[in-house]
């Protein structure tokens, strides 16, 4: 197994908004679209919750005319909210106290294959999908939903595979190139080519003052990350097989992969690529669907096909000013031999699991953000499960479900 490396680069900081490109986006007037659509606002209004308030030719409708098949699932920046697309609309849900915050039911051909939320803010990034699309394929509409329009649009020459938002920059993935744009003239500011990335990975940093991007690079098990406060660019060299899924904490600063074997999960300093821990999901092939960074940087969640999340702790704490001293790892019974059996004996294990319908996707977030104490996280399923649970961060073992929904029954 070749041992993971990085190089190290300068950047040119963003700054030519005319940068050329070679005819991947189809650069058209912003335009403004409006919808008859029917929506319901299920939990009270607060500072907390996005604020759906009466849309544009719309009416008030208390539920779906007919069952909604699932087709995108994901948490919003801290995890607070996610965001459900279907074949018939969109919905936002609140996971502290659980609850579904709005939906829109799009009358006719609604398929949303991609609904990413930014915040708690009414704006999400709408990409179509299903057997019916509300939208093409290729086309990234923004939609502030306290208008019920769709006010701005990008076009590409192939599918959208991903999109991220912050608040300064539109992140759209294809399946062989990264496009960055400013969020306000939606001017386009960097375009990188990528290994193939069907899976629309990459991931981007939230706290202001830091602008980092991970996302494969050239080669096979490749990251390469952007780090646009520092202008230095990084390719750490991750994984033997291709890269299957990642993820950075809130400041850029650390990163997490998994590849295509799902076997070890790696964790990398950003800055200089140095490989920091390296933990064991199992001994079989598995494919990752979700890692997560807890809010103080002391867990790592991961979920995978095989029905388990395993919890894992981190040796580094970014939660402080410095780096605390390595934390005792969760090691493996036969440790006492190392040297003498392969390394799967010596590998560092998770310290909680908890355990699900195999071979379903379900991705995971640390819960209640406020309380960075609570050991909780909640697990959500392609199925509609909504979980729940806690985790002993001394005892470890399997965790407590405290609380199972299904979000599509709403």
């Amino acid at each position: 197994m070749a041992t993971p490396s990085a190089q190290s680069t300068d950047h040119l900081p963003l700054r030519n908004n005319n940068i050329a490109h070679d005819g991947d986006v189809i650069l058209s007037p912003s335009s403004v679209y409006s919808f008859v659509s029917s929506f319901s606002t299920l939990s009270p209004n607060n500072n907390d919750n996005p604020s759906p308030n009466k849309s544009i030719n719309s009416q008030t409708s208390s539920s779906s005319p007919l069952p909604s098949s699932l087709l995108y699932i994901s948490f919003n920046q801290n995890s607070q909210f996610f965001s459900v697309g279907t074949d018939q609309g969109f919905r936002v849900y609140n996971c502290y106290p659980y609850g579904e915050s709005f939906r829109r039911v799009f009358n006719g051909s609604g398929g949303i294959g991609i609904a990413a939320m930014l915040f708690r803010f009414n704006i999400l990034a709408l990409v179509g999908g299903g057997a019916h699309p509300m939208f093409p394929l290729n086309k990234v509409m923004i939609w502030e939903d306290d208008k019920s329009l769709c006010t701005k649009e990008l076009s590409f020459r192939s599918n959208v595979r991903a999109v991220r938002l912050r608040r300064d920059r539109i992140i759209v993935i294809l399946e062989q190139k990264i496009f960055i744009f400013n969020f306000n003239d939606m001017k386009l500011l960097h375009q990188i080519e990528t290994y193939a990335n069907p899976n629309g990975l990459c991931e981007v940093s939230h706290v202001s003052g830091s602008l980092v991007v991970a996302f494969p690079g050239l080669h096979r098990g490749e990251v390469r990350v952007e780090n646009y406060t520092t202008k230095k660019t990084t390719f750490i060299f991750a994984h033997d097989s291709s890269i299957e899924c990642m993820s950075l904490t809130l400041d850029g600063k650390l990163l997490a992969t998994a590849s295509s074997k799902g076997t070890l999960v790696r964790v990398f300093n950003t800055s200089n690529g140095t490989l920091l821990q390296e933990v064991r999901r199992g001994a079989d092939r598995a494919e990752i669907y979700s890692l997560a960074f807890s809010p103080n940087t002391q867990w790592l969640a991961v979920s995978s096909n095989k029905g388990t999340v395993h919890v894992f702790k981190l040796k580094v704490n970014k939660g402080s000013s410095s780096c605390n001293p390595p934390v005792p790892a969760t090691s493996s019974p036969f440790s006492f031999i190392r040297g003498v059996l392969p390394n799967y004996f010596n590998s560092e294990w998770s310290v909680a699991q908890f355990r699900f319908r195999e071979g379903l996707k379900h991705i995971v977030a640390f819960g209640d953000q406020k309380n960075s104490q609570s050991n909780t996280i909640v697990i959500l399923g392609m199925d509609g499960s909504f979980y729940r649970c806690r985790f002993d961060p001394v005892a470890g073992g399997e965790m407590t479900q405290l609380e199972h929904h299904n979000f599509l029954n709403l």
